[in-house]
């Protein structure tokens, strides 16, 4: 592994892959990652920077693992539990265990975060008819949800 991986222009990095965001689903919309840095067992943290493009999303998910997000590029919202946000550059996102959590590129521009998380983490869970009726009874959090 190299001790530096030089930024080649744009949201991009030398020899970073852009990838799918996942491998299969129709429940995320433009959305790509990029793994930037794979910590294995020393580290124990991998840090991926994803980028949504307008009107894309993320998709609506949780799990055991926790989230630690940063906002490099654009602007957009997320919601994080029951709340939804407004975030921008720069602002940090802590999504608990076990929290319904979603990301979307809410303007004309794409929005890119850095995502830090466990090399070692669980599947992510989709809600089941159950848990969408609940969100949906939330009136704002019921709007904001793509599936």
């Amino acid at each position: 592994m190299n001790a530096i991986i030089r930024h080649v222009g744009g949201h991009r990095w030398n020899g970073v892959p852009v990838l799918n965001y996942k491998e299969e689903g129709s429940h995320f919309k433009a959305i790509s990652r990029q793994v930037l840095f794979k910590g294995g067992p020393k580290l124990g943290a991998e840090l991926r920077y994803f980028e949504i493009e307008p009107g894309g999303h993320s998709t609506l998910e949780r799990h055991d693992h926790i989230h630690s997000v940063m906002i490099i590029r654009g602007c957009g919202h997320c919601l994080v539990g029951d709340t939804i946000y407004e975030i921008t550059g720069n602002d940090l996102i802590h999504v608990p265990s076990m929290t319904w959590h979603q990301f979307r590129a809410t303007t004309d521009d794409p929005l890119g975060f850095l995502c830090l998380v466990n090399v070692d983490r669980d599947r992510p869970e989709r809600p089941d008819e159950a848990n969408v009726a609940k969100l949906k009874a939330l009136p704002k959090v019921g709007e904001f949800i793509r599936l």
